[in-house]
């Protein structure tokens, strides 16, 4: 049928030119027409008639293309008068594959509004109608994010479109037209790329299905092209390379510089062997995939892009305690002649260090103010210094050991716990010992003595002085290690507690886990500030942080701050004397609840119908929070809770009012920032007023009982001395009725007592006489001799119950007249108290010069076995007054 289609139209057109010849058209026009079709489309070219030879002005060519008998694109070429007779071409890449559909292309000239007559030229779709299942195309084509393509659906023949459509696409922009009895067509506007190797277009009938691959991709994106040299020998360029393009698989990236392939250029980087001279020049680099083709160009004079290689051989010539020398190679001889600026890494193994040398052709470098005895690692790179590009590769590092030396300084501090002040320093850390650390030397002294020594080994790093506290104290420790002492460090001890309860007291609360402080400028701080910081918790291991003059606020962090521990915190100002304390400070890192429990000895008092609840005061390593006041709480006989409150964070007690007999359970909790805790209860049960005053009656009553009956029992158990000493026994007189009775014949052998301070009035006792019955050695006196005129006048007052009792007889005792009073027996008007009755000197008598017989010979004159007498005492009658 088509065939025949064919064959009529060249038969009509034949005719009609004839036609048009003969009536003179314009017969320049193309001729040798040919079409080549390929995946990037029609190319097509022709040559002109030879009559276009005589057109003198611009030939045109118009072009038509026709999918499926109808006009889909249309184009025109211009050829020049000095371009007639060359051959011309045209090409065009249809929206929709050649597989899809029949293309026809018409091809005519134009000059000065004459036309030529249209030549024809088909592209007819290869026999694809006679297979049995769907062909979808294009196949395996190259597609750009955010285009539109059209894909086609070629059904077999009776065969009817189930689906068509595009995975992994959005089918909101799907078009889907019919262009002829078996063939469909899809436009997508393609707005994501293929995720995986390509995209599928999927064609589906009642009976089967087929598709065809897509790759949805970007052209290259590549940027930031610069170029440089190492060696001056070859360039070397480097870029940023672009997006993925995910073609990959289909159609990956191909680079070239200077028109060199560049095998490992989507890595940016490339190098080309040339000659680096002075001067500027374009340096080209070329990126193309199958959707675009991208040219990035760099101008620039090289030598003064010069990326320099790292050294190397870098080696440690000499090292001391606190310098050391580097020496290193070259790898490219030009370098000699630059001016190089290196940089040296220095590392510690904690901290880093850069420092920098400079020189022509600089090959080695010298370390200063190292630290002694320790290990360092040290890696060098280096670049131009006129022209600096960039810094070279670091060298391989280098590993060196100081030498040692003597420690640093001791950063020293005070703490005074009761009568103690407590020296404290921190320890050395490793890069401040510079060697083994064996021992420290403390030195102290008030002001102008001669100052005590005293060594503690390493690591303890504190001691302990008993200080008079009205002295002010220097105070100097050194650390010692096998090099030799560090310098002193000292510390005035100002004196203890001087105007410390005029310091500013106040309250903080940490933030972060730590404490953030201000304070006022103090002019006394003339060497800055000393915070130090202690728990009340445990033991008080103090810490502290030195501030420097200009500076009035700090952070303290450290990782020994806990939670729910009070801190005791101190500014102090520091001084080329003493340190001044400046303000206290309390706080918490971060308040927690007390546990409960935290009033340890609850007590209660009833007071009429009142109870009052208190408790010992609350000790602060017992507070993990500020308290602000207390509660006591309690239920009623309705079982309402009510409270109580006091705002007093020092208060020990609180009283609960007009309760009723019963019993009740108070619980008393702290009020914190935090919330309420610490609680803790204790039952209280109410006794009526009556019970009470039984209750005191009867302790009163036993009480005394107790009383009494220890008394009695301690009484009794000492009876016989209370005896003595109340009531001791009353001596009986020998003589009763008389002053004196005759002696019998019995031996009795008279003591007479010593005599007492008594006055005249008072009366001596006279010894009682126990006598054996036995017969007399000597006569007793009579007493009618002694004369009353005497008796009178001595003894003016009868003497009382005086008597003798003997066993077998009476006994008399010669009654002797009293002596004079000398002044050996009276003393301002009393009796000598050192006389004694017993003198063997007789009793003189005061006028008549009566002398009685001795009482010597009387007691010679006793027989063997003298009557033995139990003495009593006698009181003397009172001498006449002068």
């Amino acid at each position: 049928m088509i065939t025949w289609l064919l064959l009529v139209s060249l038969f009509c057109n034949s005719a009609q030119d004839g036609r048009l010849k003969d009536a003179g058209v314009f017969r320049c026009g193309p001729q040798n027409i040919t079409v080549k079709t390929s995946d990037h489309g029609i190319f097509l070219t022709w040559q002109d008639d030879p009559s276009c030879v005589s057109v003198h002005d611009m030939l045109t060519y118009e072009i038509e293309v026709l999918i499926a008998d109808k006009l889909v694109h249309d184009d025109e070429v211009a050829v020049t008068p000095d371009q007639i007779g060359s051959t011309h071409s045209w090409n065009w890449s249809p929206h929709l594959a050649l597989e899809c559909a029949s293309f026809a292309i018409k091809l005519r000239s134009r000059s000065e509004n004459r036309t030529s007559q249209w030549k024809w030229e088909h592209i007819i779709p290869a026999g694809h109608i006679h297979s049995d299942s769907p062909q979808v195309y294009p196949r395996d084509k190259v597609f750009q994010v955010g285009s539109t393509a059209t894909f086609c659906c070629v059904l077999p023949m009776g065969q009817v479109l189930e689906k068509l459509y595009l995975s992994e696409q959005s089918s909101t922009n799907w078009n889907i037209s019919r262009i002829s009895n078996h063939t469909y067509t899809l436009t997508v506007h393609l707005n994501k790329a293929s995720t995986t190797s390509c995209t599928d277009i999927i064609c589906e009938t009642k009976t089967a299905d087929n598709g065809a691959c897509a790759f949805i991709g970007y052209p290259p994106d590549d940027r930031d092209f610069t170029c440089e040299t190492r060696d001056f020998q070859s360039v070397e360029c480097l870029w940023t390379v672009g997006r993925n393009t995910h073609l990959a698989l289909k159609s990956p990236t191909s680079y070239q510089l200077l028109e060199s392939n560049c095998p490992k250029g989507s890595s940016g980087r490339c190098s080309h062997k040339v000659q680096v001279d002075f001067g500027e020049r374009n340096w080209t680099l070329t990126a193309r995939n199958q959707l675009a083709i991208v040219k990035l160009t760099d101008r620039a004079d090289l030598t003064k892009r010069v990326y320099m290689f790292a050294p190397r051989e870098v080696q440690v010539s000499s090292v001391n305690a606190s310098n050391t020398r580097l020496d290193w190679e070259w790898a490219i001889q030009m370098y000699d002649k630059l001016d190089i600026k290196c940089q040296l890494n220095v590392s510690d193994g904690e901290t880093h260090s850069v420092r920098e040398r400079n020189g022509i052709g600089l090959n080695f470098a010298v370390l200063n103010d190292l630290i002694p005895n320790w290990t360092y690692k040290v890696m060098i790179r280096c670049g131009t210094s006129e022209h600096f590009w960039k810094w070279s590769e670091w060298s391989s590092s280098v590993e060196f050991h100081t030498m040692g030396d003597v420690p640093d300084a001791l950063d020293i501090w005070m703490q005074v716990k009761g009568s103690q002040t407590i020296i404290t320093w921190k320890v050395l850390l490793a890069n401040q010992s510079h060697g083994d650390i064996t021992d420290y030397e403390i030195t102290w002294a008030p002001t102008s003595e001669r100052p005590k020594k005293s060594r503690v080994m390493h690591p303890q790093n504190s001691f302990a002085l008993i200080l008079y506290a009205m002295n002010e104290y220097t105070v100097s420790v050194t650390a010692n290690n096998e090099y030799g002492n560090s310098s002193p460090s000292t510390i005035t001890i100002p004196i203890l507690n001087a105007g410390s309860d005029k310091v500013k007291s106040s309250r903080t609360q940490g933030i972060n886990g730590g404490f953030n402080l201000s304070w006022s400028a103090s002019p006394i701080a003339s060497c800055g500030y000393i915070v130090d910081w202690c728990p009340t918790k445990g033991p008080c291991v103090i810490d502290w942080l030195r501030v420097p003059p200009s500076e009035t606020s700090v952070r303290i962090f450290s990782k020994n701050l806990r939670e729910g521990v009070r801190y005791l915190l101190s500014i102090h100002g520091c001084t080329h004397g003493a340190p001044v304390l400046l303000e206290k400070i309390q706080g918490y890192v971060k308040e927690k609840l007390i546990q409960d429990g935290l009033f340890k000895t609850l007590k209660w008092e009833q007071r009429d119908m009142d109870v009052e609840v208190s408790w010992d005061p609350v000790a602060l390593q017992d507070q993990s929070a500020f308290i602000q006041d207390y509660i006591l709480y309690y239920r009623d006989n309705n079982s309402r809770v009510l409270n109580i409150t006091t705002d007093n964070p020092q208060a020990t007690s609180l009283t609960a009012r007009n309760l009723q007999i019963d019993s009740y359970t108070f619980t008393v909790k702290a009020n914190t920032s935090v919330g309420q805790c610490g609680a803790t209860s204790i039952t209280v049960t109410l006794n009526s007023l009556t019970d009470n005053l039984i209750n005191a009656i009867g302790i009163t009553l036993a009480t005394i009982f107790v009383l009494l009956c220890l008394i009695v029992i301690l009484c009794y158990r000492n009876w016989e001395w209370i005896k003595m000493k109340v009531y001791p026994p009353i001596p009986v007189p020998v003589l009763k009725d008389k002053w004196m009775t005759s002696l019998t014949k019995q031996s009795c052998r008279p003591v007479f007592v010593e005599m007492s301070h008594h006055n005249e009035a008072e009366l001596m006792a006279i010894p009682e006489l126990h006598c054996k019955s036995e017969a007399p050695a000597m006569d007793c006196a009579d007493p009618g001799n002694v004369s009353s005129q005497t008796t009178n006048e001595y003894f003016h007052k009868p003497v009382e119950n005086l008597g003798t009792q003997c066993t077998t007889a009476p006994c008399q005792l010669p009654l002797l007249p009293p002596p004079p009073l000398s002044s050996s027996l009276v003393t301002d008007g009393h009796l000598n108290p050192s006389f004694n009755l017993t003198s063997t000197d007789s009793f003189e008598t005061s006028s008549n010069g009566y002398q009685p017989q001795k009482q010597e010979q009387q007691l010679e004159e006793a027989p063997e076995n003298p009557l033995p007498c139990a003495l009593t005492y006698i009181l003397l009658p009172q001498l006449p007054s002068e």
